[in-house]
């Protein structure tokens, strides 16, 4: 997975070389960089997803024994590799769980720091929506967070 990412970060790098003209100076350089890498693997996902399916059973075997012993139900990114080798088990279980559309938006909200308006072009949603998905994905992690603590940690000592 380490060489797809890298791979997708030297496409993306091409396609903004190739279309730097169309960079507009004085607005977010990062924002316009991020927004061609998620429209690039978005493409890849989709890509690949339409490819000829072909079955390879020692592979079949290998994921099924990774499946078995807690491994991903999906494809890591760079994203879930950074979170899971850095964050808490129990907060990295409740971004795991939350829905993708939700997820996206507090990550690009939370940890990138894009702005709401930015994030609403890289997804190509109105702001409005952003603002709703990370309201709630906050919301979600925040039940997750407080439904996963033990009944000791939150009884008020006195």
């Amino acid at each position: 997975m380490p060489a797809d990412a890298e791979d997708l970060v030297q496409e993306t790098y091409l396609k903004a070389f190739r279309a730097a003209d169309q960079f507009e100076p004085g607005t977010n350089l990062r924002a316009w960089l991020f927004t061609i890498l998620h429209n690039t693997a978005r493409n890849r996902f989709r890509d690949r997803a339409r490819e000829a399916v072909t079955i390879d059973s020692e592979t079949v075997e290998r994921a099924a024994d990774v499946a078995a012993f807690g491994g991903a139900d999906g494809p890591e990114t760079p994203e879930s590799l950074l979170l899971r080798d850095t964050l808490a088990p129990e907060l990295q279980a409740a971004i795991d769980a939350l829905p993708d559309v939700f997820r996206q938006a507090v990550w690009l909200r939370d940890v990138e720091e894009f702005s709401y308006a930015e994030i609403a072009r890289m997804l190509d949603i109105p702001a409005g929506t952003v603002m709703s998905r990370i309201s709630r994905g906050r919301r979600l992690l925040h039940q997750a967070l407080t439904a996963t603590r033990s009944p000791v940690a939150t009884r008020r000592h006195g």
